[in-house]
């Protein structure tokens, strides 16, 4: 990894977070009541969902490589197969959690979402984790699973604490579409010559 393939990264996962952000955004605002005032408002509004966008995916790409320097230093410490178990049981846990342990453990009143949102993250995770076995090999399978359940769940737990449905969406949205981008679009951006 170099400087300009890190900002080929950088720049476009800064897209793909600010489109799917404007998006969700207007699609909330749309099915609302949100009134404008005037032009002036609309051009706020977007740029405000661009912002939020821009602001999820640099938050996201802070987790994926927090996540490879994790993936480098568990494969340091244990054999491949033993850390592919130790992401499995991580995944488990990290599903768990959002899935069962706020509800009836914390407490949180919210336990409906929460398992909505824990099966959307682990159909994306299922989906993105087949397409990178498919572009890169088998062996990719477990540490995309880990990190499209795991580590967007532990991004996510800072916007489940606001307990607003739609405040979760948009911030979910683009933050799943960055993680996905990312561990799908690594091989490639390693492998290119730039």
């Amino acid at each position: 990894m170099n400087l300009k393939k890190w900002l080929y990264l950088f720049s476009t996962s800064i897209g793909v977070g600010a489109a799917v952000s404007l998006i969700v955004g207007l699609l909330i605002q749309w099915t609302g009541t949100v009134k404008y005032n005037g032009a002036a408002d609309v051009l706020v509004n977007i740029g405000i969902l661009l912002g939020v966008g821009i602001m999820v995916s640099v938050y996201s790409q802070m987790g994926f490589f927090a996540y490879l320097m994790i993936n480098y230093m568990g494969t340091g410490v244990f054999s491949r197969r033993s850390w592919q178990y130790v992401q499995l049981v991580l995944t488990a846990l990290a599903l768990l959690e959002l899935l069962f342990f706020r509800t009836f453990v914390g407490g949180d009143k919210r336990g409906i979402s929460d398992i909505v949102l824990g099966i959307i993250i682990l159909a994306v995770a299922i989906v993105t984790a087949y397409f990178k076995a498919k572009f890169t090999n088998g062996t990719a399978w477990i540490p995309t699973l880990f990190f499209m359940v795991a580590v967007t769940i532990v991004e996510t737990v800072g916007v489940l604490k606001i307990g607003v449905a739609e405040a979760t969406a948009w911030i979910v949205a683009p933050l799943i579409a960055c993680n996905a981008y990312q561990i799908l679009i690594l091989h490639k951006v390693l492998k290119s010559e730039r």
